[in-house]
This record gives structure tokens, C-alpha cells and sequence, in this order.
């Protein structure tokens, strides 16, 4: 058997990082969607956005998070704190506006995963 290594590229800006783990070509699996871990520092927001046909499941495997989520159909809003010390998985549907916000005092871990993955050609992200 030869050992395959994947290596793993990470994207940096003021707000932390994101780093892309599992997608489908790695698997050989066209279904399987994308893995990825992001990093946020103490008081920065990730997301602030929605996708149309998307679903993404968030589970913050460090820190302390409030993810909050607006339907775009409803407008009712829904704030949920996850944390290393409470792990919960969190399913945000498509048409959902979502965000989650560092409210500790150190990096926040988030380990996230799309049923699809992403194509700059073709995003489905909107702010």
C-alpha cells in the first residue's frame, strides 16, 4: 500500500485561518463534500454570509463561540454558545444567514463540514 500525504495549504487574514482538510478528490469520492478547520482569534467573526443551496454543520472543537443564524425567509434570528467544553454539532441549512463570533480569551477551533465543495467558479456565498 502506498501512503498517500495530502499537503495541507492554510489561508491567513487578520481574523485567523482557514485550512481546507478533506475534499472529495482526496477520497476518491465526488460525494463526500469538504472538511475544513478554521481558526478565529478572541473577538473576530467568521461567515456573515448565507448560501443558497448549501448546508454546513459547525462543531467549535476550541474556545468559546455564539453562532448566530437569521432565516432570510423569516428574519427570526437564533444565537446557540458552543465550545470545547460543550460539543455540539449544529446544522445551518442553506438560506441562513450565519456567523460566529471568538467570545473567549483564546483561539477558537472550528471544525467544519459542507455537503458540497468549494468552487471559486461557482461559490454560492453571499454577504
Amino acid at each position: 500500500m502506498k501512503l498517500k500525504i495530502k499537503k495541507i495549504n492554510v489561508k491567513s487574514d487578520s481574523r485567523g485561518w482557514l485550512s481546507e482538510i478533506i475534499r472529495p478528490e482526496d477520497i476518491d469520492n465526488i460525494q463526500f463534500g469538504q472538511l475544513f478547520l478554521t481558526v478565529a482569534y478572541p473577538g473576530e467573526v467568521r461567515g456573515n454570509h448565507y448560501h443558497k443551496r448549501k448546508t454546513e454543520w459547525y462543531c467549535v472543537i476550541r474556545g468559546k463561540a455564539i453562532l448566530t443564524m437569521v432565516s432570510n425567509k423569516t428574519r427570526e434570528r437564533k444565537e446557540t454558545i458552543m465550545g470545547e467544553n460543550k460539543l455540539t454539532l449544529v446544522e445551518i441549512p442553506p438560506n441562513y444567514f450565519h456567523s460566529i463570533k471568538n467570545v473567549g480569551e483564546k483561539e477558537m477551533m472550528l471544525l467544519v463540514y459542507v455537503n458540497e465543495s468549494f468552487n471559486s467558479m461557482d461559490a454560492d456565498t453571499y454577504f
